[in-house]
């Protein structure tokens, strides 16, 4: 069964090629499918010159068939050119490296808010007592309901103008300045994702605590905290672990909202201003990004899951 594994993660390997290829086709075919022009939107004004528009078209190679266009494209990220930004007329890999830096470091502190109060919250809930678990259980729901622009103006309101605790804008310079900067705006962007898992923690927690062999090291006296500790948490670890990769995953689709409310500088707001100007090379490389990422952490956290339980391995063979 030991090779399975290596069987196993290939086929994802193998997989996540796949679905990065088509996924960047879908982003290229959304972006030149949707109205507007981006010509006109850079050339600027409501009727702009047409020698200018055929020269941006031709800067950009625009007119070419839209299959030229994408191939160029994929051959240029393959090769490690991200291509050049129309509105900021500079390569796209340099824009990316100036902000990477900022949105990184909010995905993992955001990631390190999830596993610590998600799971943690969880495990308390399911192992307390009624009231315990009703009030998590409350906050959790309340929590999983909140979007993140609303957290980001409640969390504005109280801890940065009443009580002027936290700055809430910029990325700051230097580590410990910058991790201040981003502390409202990693609250904001994880707190419905640490909801999330501390349900499905609290939901594995208690199918665990009613489980066959649990109640058979009961009968055997066994002591409460080994119970807890051997045979609860550790056979709950595969779903807490798979819905944690999933939630730091989804971080990355959900910076735009939290850098545009706290005027972080990192790739989140640079979609969105790209978008808002049609900027396509930087939009189709920053949205291929994200799905990469996520793509590679469900991956990583698939291999993790095979491993720790080679049943998983094996089950995926024989799919």
């Amino acid at each position: 069964m030991a090779t399975r594994w290596p069987v196993f993660v290939l086929r994802k390997l193998g997989v996540l090629m796949i679905t990065v290829l088509v996924s960047s086709l879908t982003i290229f075919l959304a972006l030149h499918l949707a109205p507007g022009d981006p010509a006109t939107a850079i050339a600027g004004g409501t009727k702009p010159n047409p020698e200018n528009l055929a020269r941006i078209r031709a800067e950009f190679n625009l007119d070419d068939p839209w299959w030229s266009q994408y191939l160029s494209w994929l051959g240029g990220i393959l090769s490690g050119d991200l291509g050049t930004s129309m509105v900021y007329k500079t390569d796209v890999s340099s824009l990316l490296s100036e902000r990477l830096t900022s949105t990184t470091l909010l995905v993992f502190y955001s990631g390190a808010l999830i596993l610590l109060f998600g799971i943690g919250l969880g495990v308390i809930a399911g192992l307390g007592g009624r009231a315990t678990r009703t009030s998590i259980s409350v906050a959790t729901t309340v929590a999983m309901g909140a979007p993140t622009f609303v957290v980001a103006i409640f969390l504005i309101a109280l801890f940065a103008t009443t009580l002027d605790w936290l700055p809430i804008y910029g990325s700051g310079s230097g580590l410990v300045d910058r991790l201040r900067h981003l502390t409202l705006p990693a609250i904001s962007l994880s707190l419905s994702y640490v909801a999330y898992v501390a349900t499905v923690t609290r939901a594995a927690v208690d199918e665990e605590k009613v489980s066959e062999h649990v109640e058979t090291a009961v009968s055997r006296g066994t002591p409460q905290r080994l119970i807890t500790r051997r045979h609860v948490l550790r056979n709950a670890v595969a779903p807490i672990l798979t819905v944690s990769g999933l939630s730091i995953a989804g971080l990355f689709a959900g910076t735009a909202v939290a850098e545009q409310a706290f005027g972080v500088n990192g790739i989140g707001s640079l979609l969105v201003d790209a978008a808002a100007k049609q900027d396509l090379a930087v939009v189709q490389v920053i949205s291929l990004f994200m799905v990469v990422a996520f793509v590679v952490i469900n991956t990583v956290i698939d291999a993790v899951n095979a491993f720790l339980d080679p049943r998983t391995a094996l089950e995926g063979g024989q799919g």
